[in-house]
């Protein structure tokens, strides 16, 4: 019995201890879970800017003794000046507006290859008389005799030389570029559109009159949807009449040849 008892008492005594050592054993921090951190979001993607547009008909530089032009405002005067040796006083007066003439000049060849008309900027001013229509049974046409409303401008253009022309031009080219800058375009290059308006004119279909009309509203449109949505060039060539157009066609074709040999890239 005795024997029995102290087996027992050390039995109690060994689980004091282990409870004991079990209780008062420093605590080993439970690691938390690894939280990843989340990936870096990805490098914009470089932003590759579109190419500039490139120079198709350059002209060549000014030489270097030639003094160079004043600024837009200033050069106007130069300008008539130029167009009245051209053209002559007489003219330049009853068919050319006064004011703005190198803005408007640069202005109009940029319109006249787009869809809207390009009347508010025009640097001649409008044909003289009312748009002339033929009104028969079968409908309504441009009148032929509307064709001679546009035989002063024409006279004009076909007469030109147009050496002279291109040379006159090339010596304010400057200040057309500059002023096709200034409308919007910082990175274009006038040269190029003038060759594109040019281009977009000779484009105009050889329409045999009579054109037929549509009036829906107060103005008149062209019955030929097509036509109508000509660009504001063509449209005025359409109503030009066949013959006009012609010879304005050929001396257009002349002042492109001309523009064309003094750009070193078509040499």
């Amino acid at each position: 019995m005795g024997k029995k008892l102290i087996l027992l008492l050390g039995i109690v005594v060994a689980l004091g201890l282990g409870v004991a050592f079990w209780l008062y054993q420093p605590e080993v921090p439970v690691p938390e879970p690894m939280v990843e951190a989340p990936p870096p979001p990805p490098a914009p993607a470089a932003v590759t800017p579109p190419p500039l547009p490139v120079e198709r008909h350059p002209l060549p530089a000014a030489e270097p003794t030639a003094a160079p032009l004043p600024d837009i405002e200033q050069s106007e005067a130069l300008y008539r000046q130029a167009l009245a040796k051209l053209f002559g006083e007489k003219t330049l007066q009853s068919l050319f507006y006064s004011d703005r003439m190198i803005r408007r000049f640069v202005a109009t060849i940029d319109n006249l290859p787009r869809r809207p008309p390009p009347a508010r900027m025009m640097p001649v001013k409008p044909v003289a008389g009312a748009f002339l229509v033929d009104r028969q049974a079968g409908g309504l046409s441009i009148a032929p005799a509307n064709d001679q409303r546009y035989v002063g401008y024409l006279k004009i253009l076909v007469a030109a030389d147009p050496r002279r022309l291109v040379d006159m031009y090339v010596s304010f080219y400057p200040v057309f570029q500059k002023a096709y800058r200034e409308l919007g375009y910082p990175d274009g290059f006038f040269n190029d559109r003038l060759i594109e308006a040019i281009d977009n004119l000779l484009a105009t279909p050889d329409v045999a009159p009579p054109i037929a009309l549509e009036q829906p509203k107060v103005l008149y449109t062209y019955a030929d949807k097509s036509l109508e949505e000509r660009s504001a060039g063509q449209r005025i060539m359409l109503r030009m009449g066949a013959e006009n157009r012609a010879k304005a066609s050929q001396a257009l074709m002349a002042i492109r040849k001309e523009l064309l040999s003094r750009s070193p890239t078509t040499q």
